[in-house]
């Protein structure tokens, strides 16, 4: 890797980390280059705007989510156990130490929402591919008859990233030493649901 790449790549870790805490509207450019013993020309050198900056970022938190979570659960078996594992890699990406109780996608789903632009693309793009990763999980652990056929894997899709969220406000905002026990009760609690689904009455 060469020099600019090197530094590029440290820019991008540190906004990173920065936008985690404070969310992009909050990411200056005089911080972080003072963060990384650059000037604010040297920023620009790298990225000829604040919002390739952002897209950047985005791209760098999507490859470390795609590490923790998705990558180790694929390696396990269709079926219930991969569905499980995708859980406790939701639970490291929001509670472990990479991210210390802060998801990015989750603070710029509020920043952004009422936003249109490319960066609120790629936001919502990225929280689509999520719940559409679960539910195919789900799917396949209804092929595989580890859950009723009745289930549907939306609806288990938006339950399970529902607690998700659950799990960062009471542990980061509200300081509940037993959010992550309570977070991983609910996941069981909808997994048996999801087991004994019955099909819905018309």
């Amino acid at each position: 890797m060469q020099k600019g790449q090197i530094t590029r790549a440290a820019i991008i870790e540190q906004a990173l980390d920065t936008a985690a805490q404070v969310g992009f509207e909050q990411l200056s450019l005089a911080t972080l280059a003072a963060d990384t013993s650059m000037s604010k020309s040297g920023l620009y050198a790298h990225f000829k705007s604040k919002e390739a900056l952002q897209q950047a970022v985005l791209a760098l938190a999507a490859e470390r989510f795609a590490e923790i979570v998705v990558h180790p659960a694929l390696r396990q078996p269709r079926g219930t156990r991969r569905l499980q594992a995708l859980f406790d890699g939701y639970m490291t990406w929001l509670g472990g130490p990479v991210n210390k109780g802060r998801c990015l996608f989750m603070a710029l789903s509020q920043e952004y929402r009422d936003r249109p632009g490319p960066t609120r693309d790629m936001v919502v793009q990225s929280l689509k591919d999520w719940h559409g990763l679960v539910a195919r999980a789900v799917g396949d652990a209804i092929e595989e008859g580890d859950i009723s056929p009745a289930q549907d894997p939306r609806q288990f899709a938006f339950e399970m990233v529902g607690i998700g969220m659950s799990f960062q406000l009471s542990y980061k905002l509200l300081g509940r030493e037993d959010a992550e026990i309570m977070a991983r009760r609910a996941f069981e609690a909808l997994l048996r649901r999801a087991e004994l689904a019955q099909p819905a009455h018309r």
